[in-house]
C-alpha cells in the first residue's frame, strides 16, 4: 500500500507539520505520567484504526518500559486488572473523547468527574491536549493511507 500524499513533500503542509510535531514533543513533557500518555495514545490508535501510531506508541512504550501484558490488554481496558484507577479513568476519557460523534452530549460529566478525580487540572489539560492531538495525527494517517511498515525506531518522534 502506497501512502496518497507526503506531507513533507510540501511547503505548507510541512510548515504545519513541524509545529505539529513540536507540539507533540511538548505534550511529552507534561505533568501527565510518559505511561499514561502511551495508553492513551494506543487505545485513540486503536479505536481509529492508524497502523502508523500503533506501531510507533507501542515501540515507544516497550522502550520506555511498558510491559507486554499491559500493552496487549490496552483494547480490554475494561475487563483488565493491570491498570491504575488513574490509567483507567485516562483510558475512559481517551474513548469517550475519540467516540465524540458516537455520544449525544459528548464527554458524560460522570466519565470527565472520574479524570478529575485522579488528575489534576494541569494533567487533565495535557490529557484532554493528547487526546485531541492523537485524533488529529490518526485522521490525518487514516486519511492519505500511510502505511506501517514496522520499520519505526523508538524515541525517534521524541
Amino acid at each position: 500500500m502506497d501512502a496518497r500524499l507526503d506531507f513533507f513533500a510540501h511547503q505548507s503542509s510541512g510548515k504545519v507539520l513541524k509545529n505539529f510535531i513540536t507540539a507533540g514533543r511538548a505534550l511529552r513533557e507534561s505533568p501527565l505520567p510518559a505511561a499514561t500518555q502511551e495508553l492513551v495514545a494506543l487505545r485513540v490508535s486503536q479505536i481509529n484504526g492508524c497502523a502508523v501510531c500503533l506501531d510507533m506508541h507501542t515501540k515507544d512504550a516497550v522502550a520506555a518500559g511498558e510491559t507486554a501484558v499491559r500493552l496487549n490488554l490496552v483494547a480490554a481496558w475494561r475487563e483488565a486488572t493491570v491498570f491504575t484507577e488513574a490509567e483507567r479513568a485516562a483510558l475512559e476519557l481517551a474513548e469517550e473523547g475519540t467516540r465524540i460523534a458516537d455520544g449525544a452530549g459528548g464527554v458524560a460529566d460522570a466519565v470527565w468527574e472520574r479524570a478529575a478525580r485522579h488528575h489534576d487540572e494541569e494533567q487533565l489539560v495535557a490529557l484532554v491536549l493528547l487526546i485531541s492531538f492523537m485524533n488529529t495525527a490518526n485522521r490525518m494517517n487514516v486519511i492519505t493511507r500511510q502505511p506501517a511498515t514496522g520499520s519505526y525506531t523508538p524515541g525517534l518522534a521524541h
